[in-house]
């Protein structure tokens, strides 16, 4: 499967291609696969981490259960710069705020899928990519969901 690597403020970052959409993203890894899907989605994150774009517009497709997706469906309704709860999520699908929790942490295409949008209901939560929750800090204020920090 193709797949780029291009360098963010928040490290490595890697996005994968399978038959016409991006199908993983995640921190570390090597690529440098050119195909119009990759070009265009390095192209949409570089203005993401420049700040001059918030939101994608790329084909995506989430590999795993009809839960698993719904809940990526569920973070791709937050906008930017907003949050919601693992409970509130929990609430609309009706399961569990842990299941909705361990579905976050598998989210295959961060940053696209706002995973980082998710927080616990008493602080952040978790986050599984980059360097963990600082990484979540970052694209947070970078999104300007700083005021939910303080």
């Amino acid at each position: 499967m193709p797949c780029l690597t291009l360098e963010t403020p928040t490290g490595s970052f890697t996005l994968t291609e399978h038959e016409g959409a991006i199908t993983r993203a995640e921190w570390g890894g090597q690529g440098a696969d050119e195909t119009p899907l990759l070009t265009e989605a390095r192209a949409q994150l570089a203005a993401y981490f420049d700040g001059s774009r918030f939101s994608f517009e790329l084909p995506l497709r989430v590999e795993g259960s009809a839960f698993q997706r719904a809940v990526c469906n569920a973070m791709l309704a937050i906008p930017p710069g907003e949050t919601r709860t693992y409970g509130d999520i929990a609430r609309d699908l009706e399961h569990p705020a842990q299941a909705v929790g361990q579905a976050c942490g598998a989210n295959p295409i961060p940053v696209i899928i706002p995973c980082h949008r998710v927080l616990a209901a008493n602080g952040l939560g978790g986050f599984s990519g980059g360097v963990g929750v600082e990484t979540k800090v970052w694209l947070l204020r970078h999104e300007g969901a700083a005021g939910l920090l303080i």
